[in-house]
């Protein structure tokens, strides 16, 4: 494994124990020294890759933002009738926010943040429902009388809702949960042609393939750095700035994208593929 592989996996496992942290302790009472420790790493090691914890903070929340967008993205961009893309997108979320910690303490954090944060996921997934529904309504998919407006506020409470009661109890996020909503929500909106045609219980596989923040191929990122390396050693990272590491820079940038890795070997293409998906690592 390269030095810039390495790296790469250390900054995925340290964002991994930050959202496990945050989740299990909220964002005031987790350490910087439990997020390391549940990263395998050293203190020094995230450090290199992060100034703070409001910088370890933000990068959860820009890992589950990712996820959660390109989730959304392939709802919009979908074939078939649109209310059954909205309620795949419902479906398809839902397992994400159920199998990643990292999307599920993002999205805890940018709902927390208040005022002046950066992003808004809230007012994008609203944004995502709308303009599903708005499409629905111009194929002629809604019923008589039904409007975007009203029923994108009806999806956005209760979605928002299970999202927060999953928080105390997963099983929120489970599919009969969703399908028991738009059972009920499908006959209100739906033409009368349509309604039984859509599935509630959504088109997909229920264990279809999400866009998580974790890595490729069943790894956790929370496993921390290649095995073998132990916690003392992580900061070698933070030693190996001049050594032909692309990560140069202050800390919380993150690894370059494009330089070589100590002897030039390229990193490995899963992992770099990985970190491209999340957008976090390579920025």
């Amino acid at each position: 494994m390269t030095k810039q592989d390495r790296a790469v996996r250390t900054r995925l496992a340290l964002i991994r124990s930050a959202a496990e942290q945050f989740e299990d302790r909220g964002y005031v009472r987790a350490g910087l020294a439990q997020i390391s420790a549940g990263a395998g790493v050293s203190s020094g090691a995230l450090h290199f890759h992060f100034a703070n914890k409001a910088a370890v903070a933000e990068a959860v929340e820009h890992a589950a933002a990712d996820a959660l967008r390109e989730t959304a993205e392939r709802g919009r961009d979908g074939d078939g009738h649109t209310l059954q893309r909205l309620v795949d997108v419902t479906h398809r979320v839902a397992r994400l926010l159920c199998a990643d910690v990292v999307v599920r303490a993002g999205l805890r954090l940018n709902a927390e943040a208040g005022a002046g944060r950066a992003r808004d996921l809230r007012r994008e997934w609203r944004e995502c429902v709308h303009g599903l529904l708005a499409e629905a309504e111009r194929r002629g998919e809604l019923a008589a009388g039904v409007t975007p407006q009203h029923t994108c506020a009806v999806v956005l409470a209760a979605t928002t809702g299970i999202e927060v009661l999953a928080r105390e109890d997963q099983g929120w996020l489970a599919r009969p949960s969703l399908t028991d909503l738009w059972q009920l929500l499908l006959p209100c909106v739906a033409a009368p042609g349509l309604v039984g045609v859509l599935d509630p219980a959504g088109s997909g596989p229920e264990g279809g393939e999400s866009a998580g923040s974790g890595p490729e191929g069943g790894e956790s990122a929370g496993s921390g750095p290649e095995r073998g390396e132990s916690a003392g050693s992580g900061a070698a990272e933070g030693r190996s700035e001049g050594s032909g590491v692309a990560e140069g820079g202050p800390a919380g940038s993150g690894p370059a994208g494009s330089g070589s890795a100590g002897s030039g070997a390229s990193a490995d293409p899963g992992l770099r593929a990985e970190a491209r998906r999340v957008g976090l690592a390579l920025r």
